[in-house]
């Protein structure tokens, strides 16, 4: 029976290389409770990595989101319309961004890049401004989390 296989990631132009994570830690351990199936109740609201290329890639777009914010973060613009202004700047279409208040110096926001598929997602506040790239969610058709679930 064929198995199949585990996408490759390796080092990006630009990034160091991290130590890879041992599969023990990442494998839940018999101590968990057999009642206890909120992960896997709730894995449909977990994104999808990006692997390969695509992970570059997306390393590479959360590097311009965060460039094309940092101007803002300095001087403490935190409004949605600013944020969004800068990200539709970098070339992504007005429909497919999303900004929105969180907290009081504070912005949230989210970008369906519509390739692969492609999300970018982060905040920005006084401290730092903080992007992830993933491919989505298993049981979603775009960057939002899906509603339901089982």
């Amino acid at each position: 029976m064929a198995t199949p296989s585990t996408p490759a990631d390796f080092t990006c132009p630009g990034e160091s290389p991290e130590p890879t994570e041992s599969t023990a830690a990442a494998t839940p351990g018999s101590t968990e409770s057999p009642a206890d199936h909120y992960a896997e109740n709730h894995g449909f609201r977990v994104p999808l990595p990006l692997h390969g290329q695509n992970r570059c890639d997306g390393l590479t777009v959360v590097g311009r989101v965060k460039d094309a914010l940092e101007p803002l973060r300095r001087r403490g613009d935190f409004a949605p319309d600013s944020v969004r202004d800068a990200l539709t700047g970098l070339g992504y279409s007005a429909e497919k961004v999303q900004a929105y208040q969180s907290g009081s110096a504070g912005v949230g926001f989210l970008i369906d890049i519509g390739v692969s598929p492609w999300c970018v997602e982060g905040t920005m506040s006084s401290g730092s401004t903080k992007a992830d790239a993933f491919g989505g969610y298993p049981d979603g058709s775009n960057c939002e989390p899906p509603s339901g679930g089982h």
